[in-house]
């Protein structure tokens, strides 16, 4: 095959595009000052919230001067757009209102967005102080085996132990899961071995 031949051959066979050798690296971002930092935190804020932690460690990877980071949290805090705690409020309130999740699971999502442990467990606190474990457990299992006769496929040992731990793993104890299954089946009492099992030494 002639050099002429191979190229319109490489062509072809990458869609009429260079092939990647041919493609220019993308310049790094340039670093930003302070001005360039609180737009870029704008930014940031307005497509997702972010908690404190969050926020410095994208600004941190984008500032000229790290000191410069201290200075737009500073102000961003006193200003109203970063607070730990209301952000913490309301993604409790989300996780259980929208999501239906139980207490624990909403205090170690809140642990993965870097809220601290105790300012997590004290909203998740507050959200589920009024709520009903065993209600939200039951509307639990009617979204995630919607249209099924839950008295029918619990009394299968594997939808049963398979239930439960969906359960434990959306946050709800496991009293009160079990609690909730023995309604639709007799052998849920013996979950808790499974649950045993499961839990770290």
């Amino acid at each position: 095959m002639g050099p002429f031949l191979f190229c319109r051959t490489l062509t072809r066979y990458n869609g009429g595009m260079p092939s990647a050798r041919s493609r220019k690296p993308r310049k790094p971002p340039a670093p930003l000052n302070v001005e360039g930092l609180l737009a870029y935190s704008a930014r940031v804020l307005t497509a997702r919230a972010q908690t404190t932690s969050e926020l410095r460690q994208k600004l941190t990877r984008r500032a000229a001067e790290r000191s410069d980071v201290d200075e737009v949290i500073r102000r961003l805090k006193e200003n109203g757009y970063l607070n730990d705690q209301r952000f913490a409020e309301s993604f409790a309130n989300w996780r259980r209102d929208n999501e239906g999740f139980g207490k624990t699971r909403v205090v170690r999502d809140l642990m993965a967005r870097r809220v601290a442990p105790e300012l997590a467990k004290k909203a998740a606190e507050t959200a589920y102080s009024g709520s009903d474990e065993t209600a939200l457990i039951e509307q639990f299992l009617q979204r995630k085996f919607r249209g099924k006769n839950l008295g029918v496929l619990l009394q299968d040992e594997k939808h049963l132990a398979s239930a439960f731990r969906r359960l434990r793993t959306a946050g709800f104890s496991a009293g009160g899961s079990i609690k909730v299954l023995k309604r639709y089946a007799a052998e849920a009492e013996r979950l808790d071995e499974i649950d045993e099992e499961e839990q770290p030494e």
